[in-house]
Parts: C-alpha cells; sequence; structure tokens
C-alpha cells in the first residue's frame, strides 16, 4: 500500500477555466488556484522534493549496481540502513497534509507511510535474515525508488513552472500500473516470510518466536489487500481525470494549428 499520490502540491481551489502553454501543447492545463502558496512554503516543497527526488534517484542507482554486480543480497547490505533514513524522512509528509501545505488526503497519507515504515522498521529492521535472503526486496526497493523519483520530479517542475511537459506527466499517471502491483506483491512476500521467523521457536531476533507478532502480521495481510485495493483505485481516479485533462488539451492545440 505504499504508492504515494499527489502528497506534495500546495491546495488550490480552483475557479477560473484552463489555460495551456502557448506553442506546442508539450502540458498539461494548469487551473489557477485563487489561493496562491506563500513564496516560503512553496520554496520549502520544491527544496523538500527536490532532495527527497535526489536521495530516491540514488537509491535507484545503487539498487541497479548491487544487484548485477553482488545480487539481491548485496541489495540488502549495502542499501539497507540508508533506505531506512530516506524513507523515515517521508514522514514529512503526513505533517505536510496535516497543517494543510498540501492537498494530500490526511488519511490516505497516513496509509501510505506507515505501510512503508512498517517494511523498513517491522519487517526489515527486526527480520534481517529472512528480508536479505530474498529478491522481494530488491523488485521493492525497484519498484519505490522509480516510483518516487518520477514523483517528486513531477512536483518539482510543477511547483517550480507552473505546469509539467506531458512525458513527465504521462509516466507519473501510467507507470504505477506496473510499478504499484510489483510493490505490493513484494512486500506482502517480505510479510510472509517474517511471519515464518515469528512463528517458530528460535526465530531471528528478538520478535522470532513471538505468537503475538505473528498475529500481529497475519492482521497486515489480511488489511493489505484491501486497503492496497482503495489506494489503487484512487490512483486511477487520478489518472482517469488527469489523462483525459491531457487529452482535451492536446485536442485544442492541434485545433489551434489547423485554424
Amino acid at each position: 500500500m505504499s504508492t504515494p499520490s499527489n502528497a506534495q502540491l500546495p491546495p488550490p481551489t480552483h475557479r477560473h477555466p484552463p489555460r495551456s502553454s502557448s506553442k506546442s501543447g508539450s502540458t498539461i492545463p494548469i487551473l489557477k488556484p485563487t489561493k496562491i502558496p506563500s513564496s516560503a512554503s512553496n520554496g520549502y516543497l520544491i527544496l523538500y522534493n527536490a532532495v527527497s527526488a535526489a536521495l530516491w534517484a540514488n537509491i535507484l542507482t545503487q539498487v541497479c549496481v548491487l544487484a548485477l554486480g553482488e545480487g539481491y543480497a548485496g541489495v540488502f547490505e549495502g542499501l539497507d540502513e540508508f533506505v531506512r533514513v530516506v524513507q523515515t524522512l517521508a514522514g514529512m509528509e503526513v505533517l505536510h497534509s496535516a497543517i494543510g501545505l498540501v492537498r494530500a488526503p490526511l488519511l490516505t497519507t497516513i496509509m501510505q507511510v506507515a505501510s512503508r515504515f512498517l517494511l523498513v522498521w517491522g519487517i526489515a529492521f527486526f527480520f534481517p535474515g529472512s528480508t536479505a535472503s530474498s529478491p522481494a526486496y530488491t523488485t521493492m526497493l525497484l519498484a519505490w525508488s522509480l516510483t518516487e523519483v518520477i514523483r517528486y520530479s513531477y512536483f518539482v517542475i510543477n511547483l517550480t513552472y507552473g505546469y509539467v511537459p506531458d512525458a513527465i506527466t504521462w509516466l507519473r499517471y501510467n507507470t504505477f500500473l506496473v510499478l504499484y502491483p510489483l510493490g505490493i506483491s513484494s512486500e506482502c512476500w517480505l510479510v510472509y516470510r517474517a511471519m515464518g521467523q515469528a512463528g517458530k521457536m528460535g526465530g531471528e531476533g528478538v520478535l522470532g518466536g513471538n505468537a503475538t507478532v505473528w498475529w500481529a502480521l497475519v492482521g497486515v495481510l489480511a488489511v493489505y489487500v484491501p486497503g492496497s485495493w482503495v489506494l489503487f483505485t484512487h490512483m486511477l481516479g487520478q489518472r482517469t481525470k488527469v489523462m483525459k485533462t491531457l487529452k482535451t488539451t492536446r485536442q485544442a492545440n492541434a485545433s489551434k494549428k489547423q485554424s
């Protein structure tokens, strides 16, 4: 349940009709907000998203290098601590939503961040053996990092220039169709493997052989599927709106060129 939505855009109230870029039609329409965010908050969000994009780009690069050079076990050994720090930083997005700095729904944001925290703190931290020995950790990071590089880059461009090129918009609202199922399936498998350690005597770590932890992980998997579906349908709804607007803008620009 970990692919975030529009978590870093200021909260607009749209009243004006859409407008598009003046030349090639390579941007999506812009709806002018009646309440312009302060330069300080806008600058903070640009910085936050730029740093986050750079951190996840670093993770993506290292995942590829380590996976090809050392295999999936090397990915865990080389990135576990760094990923935990970077993902913990993303907890700021709950605060952003709670104070109205961005327009993301608070409940959805909490669900997204909590699911990531579960994996980096509840699973990878307490059950490193079962996590490191599975390729699911590598595929999970691949899905996460690709998603986040695109998402944060989208926000930086949008907050800086007020529009986003078609190519970035397409990536933002279409790659999750593949990356979200890949991430979710990888996460569920890692939770399942951790259950094996929690449910047997002498399981690894301080939580190994703990029936309470085992049942807690059973509960996690029980809510993961319906929770993931809620988030997935939420993103599908966003995709439908954005792609429809994008198509309308392209058609309007094509009509202008012909006239």
